[in-house]
């Protein structure tokens, strides 16, 4: 069966939620494919899931390192069943409330994995769609590691549908996956190691509050291991053997779960994008920018499926979703402003970053002040009885205008939104120290930070 539609939105994600919803609502005639549960990866199991099991340990947490200082009761426990049991209370419903959505604002939905046939038109199991317009909106997957024993690694989707926390774990990559399910195991009494091919973990974030992090989850009993690469995954009987080497040195650990954490590539490889004349990067689709394909022009990208689009976030996602379908609807006249988005590690404390890097900011030859400091001693810090915190600010001279912002500790996660709104509506480090803040509040520290 061939059905013709204006636009092909290939996910059903945010992402693509946002597109196939905007053009519809403007009178296209629109259909979504997808070959996993609709909903997408944040809704269903990414973010807003992991968010869930990272609330609960961190209340763990709390509880712990606040015995003795007017907490007498026994400390709390992860009880995992019970919390997969409430996680699934948000994810499960996510693919009916979707194509019920979907189904409401009539457009058309096809489940299978789809290929491109032509520049345009897309083939899913026996159906031909044709559209004027195509967009990508995939997501991503686990990268393929290409070692023996890969498909004895649990994928981050798998540990999130986890009954029991398996008693040793062993997370491969050093990136946040692998620190924010390290320490939800943790706090769930697993031993955890953590196996980093590269010499530093969390390489997109300050190396110096990096150093922070690492500190805080060896003291939570984690082992975190720099430049160590996994070579091989092994079963025997009721357990399994990673092989990892560092330079000439072998090791094999033992564990009972063995997870995926190195990372996460588009998922598009099996579109057969030639056909359509689709050039793509490592990273994903080559776009210009306005998000649509350097080499066929009536398709577009969105979310994961970007080529160097920065962090694979999902604000960053339905930002560039608006923007594609704005471009689809009025010609290509809006492009997507990456300046000011925030990103966070959720461990217990979580790390937080915006902006430029320091070693970025000088490769690019910017003169700036460099402000940071250890604020273990600060009275927000004290009195949560919290052992580790600190931050960096980079601030340009000449124009006072914060190029970057670093935060490690308690509500990090939420004041790095006041840094993110300076450098996205240029203020200046004035206008944050002026700012009359509630206090005591941890966003009352941000004015001590300059």
């Amino acid at each position: 069966m061939t059905t013709t539609v204006d636009v092909i939105v290939l996910g059903t994600g945010s992402a693509a939620q946002t597109v196939a919803y905007a053009c519809q609502s403007a009178g296209w005639r629109v259909a979504v494919v997808d070959s996993r549960p609709f909903g997408g990866t944040c809704e269903k199991r990414g973010c807003e899931p992991k968010k869930v099991l990272a609330s609960m340990a961190e209340l763990v947490d709390w509880s712990r390192r606040t015995q003795g200082k007017g907490v007498s009761a026994p400390s709390l426990a992860l009880n995992l069943s019970d919390l997969i049991h409430f996680k699934r209370t948000f994810t499960d419903p996510v693919p009916k409330r979707t194509e019920q959505g979907f189904a409401q604002a009539g457009i058309a939905m096809r489940h299978g994995r789809a290929h491109f046939v032509d520049r345009t038109s897309v083939q899913v199991d026996q159906d031909i769609l044709v559209g004027r317009h195509v967009v990508i909106a995939t997501g991503a997957r686990h990268a393929t590691l290409g070692i023996p024993g890969e498909e004895y690694l649990t994928s981050s989707t798998q540990f999130l549908d986890l009954d029991t926390l398996p008693r040793r774990i062993v997370f491969v990559g050093g990136g946040y996956i692998a620190f924010e399910f390290a320490h939800i195991a943790a706090h769930g009494g697993a031993q955890v190691q953590v196996l980093h091919r590269g010499s530093h973990p969390l390489e997109k974030f300050d190396p110096d509050l990096v150093s922070l992090i690492v500190q805080a989850t060896q003291e939570l009993g984690i082992e975190v291991y720099v430049n160590r690469a996994v070579t091989a995954i092994e079963r025997r009987q009721d357990r399994l053997l990673v092989h990892a080497r560092t330079g000439e040195q072998e090791y094999t650990i033992e564990a009972d779960l063995v997870v995926h954490a190195a990372g996460r590539v588009p998922e598009i490889d099996d579109f057969d994008l030639e056909v359509a004349d689709i050039a793509r990067e490592q990273a994903g689709v080559s776009v210009n920018d306005y998000l649509q394909s350097v080499s066929n022009p009536a398709v577009y990208a969105a979310g994961d499926a970007v080529g160097s689009s920065g962090f694979p976030l999902t604000p960053v996602a339905g930002m560039q979703a608006g923007i594609v379908a704005k471009n689809l609807l009025e010609g290509n006249r809006h492009t997507p402003n990456y300046s000011g988005i925030p990103s966070v590690v959720f461990t217990t404390p979580p790390l937080a970053r915006v902006g430029l890097l320091e070693s970025v900011a000088r490769a690019q030859s910017l003169h700036f002040a460099t402000h940071n400091g250890d604020t273990s001693n600060w009275y927000s810090t004290l009195r949560v009885a919290l052992p580790h915190s600190g931050y960096k600010v980079l601030v340009e001279e000449g124009t006072d205008r914060i190029l970057g912002a670093y935060l490690f500790g308690q509500h990090a996660k939420e004041v790095i939104n006041l840094f993110a709104l300076a450098i996205r509506a240029g203020l200046r480090t004035s206008d944050l120290k002026q700012m009359i803040y509630a206090y005591p509040t941890s966003a009352s520290d941000v004015s001590y930070m300059f």
